[in-house]
């Protein structure tokens, strides 16, 4: 039933979209890239959470008040689609997320990312995938927060995947702090046991922001395992949210 219930949803968001995408497109005009961002967040961060209402998903949120009042790197684990949809349903400020390249040719979602400064990453090809992590940076220094999974892709094991090193180079180009964000239990809403929904204990934790100019030299060089090392910790510290 639930199933049924959300591909109703995606059809009717996909038509109240259409119009919206218009407004968008005029609000850039007038405004500017950061006016249709400004305009179109709040559409895709209420969808996503009507999205999360539909499937009946028991969230938990801890840490929100931790996250700073400037543009940052939020970096996760990576075990669903509805990672991006929880996550991006809670960040404040204007945030943007790196999705890989194949994001881009799916209807509806492509088009509101770049309204809201997504990236697409081809990690297939590396001299794309520099020029990816090199904007989302940009955007960064622009104002723009970004969201990005180093894992590269969706995993369903107890251990994560060791993260990908380009990914934090977007933090290490902007300067900004970065903000480790675990997912616990958020695969357990639909891909483990496809197609059907249900509705279960999910959680996202914020940890504390992590300056990489505070870390000595060692962490610096290594930043990838030590953000991994700390989402494992908060992984491990928060899995009684979701236990049954």
């Amino acid at each position: 039933m639930r199933s049924f219930l959300i591909i109703l949803y995606l059809v009717f968001y996909f038509f109240i979209s259409l119009p919206l995408y218009l407004v968008a497109l005029l609000i850039r005009a007038l405004k500017g890239e950061k006016g249709a961002h400004s305009f179109a967040q709040p559409f895709v961060q209420w969808g996503w959470r009507c999205l999360l209402w539909l499937a009946g998903t028991k969230l938990t949120v801890l840490g929100k008040d931790k996250i700073p009042d400037e543009p940052v790197l939020y970096v996760s684990n990576h075990r669903s689609y509805f990672d991006i949809v929880a996550i991006y349903s809670l960040v404040p400020g204007l945030t943007g997320f790196v999705a890989k390249k194949e994001m881009s040719y799916v209807p509806l979602i492509s088009t509101w990312m770049r309204f809201m400064h997504g990236v697409f990453l081809d990690r297939k090809d590396l001299k794309e995938g520099l020029k990816a992590i090199l904007e989302a940076a940009d955007n960064v220094k622009n104002g723009y927060s970004m969201y990005i999974a180093p894992e590269g892709t969706r995993n369903h094991e107890r251990e994560m995947i060791p993260f990908h090193d380009g990914s934090l180079k977007i933090a290490q180009r902007s300067g900004c702090r970065i903000v480790p964000v675990a997912c616990l239990n958020t695969d357990d809403i639909y891909e483990l046991h496809r197609p059907w929904v249900r509705s279960v204990k999910a959680a996202i934790i914020f940890g504390d922001p992590i300056d990489m100019n505070e870390l000595d030299t060692a962490d610096r060089r290594h930043i990838s395992p030590y953000v991994q090392e700390k989402i494992r910790q908060m992984i491990e510290e928060n899995r009684h949210l979701v236990e049954e």
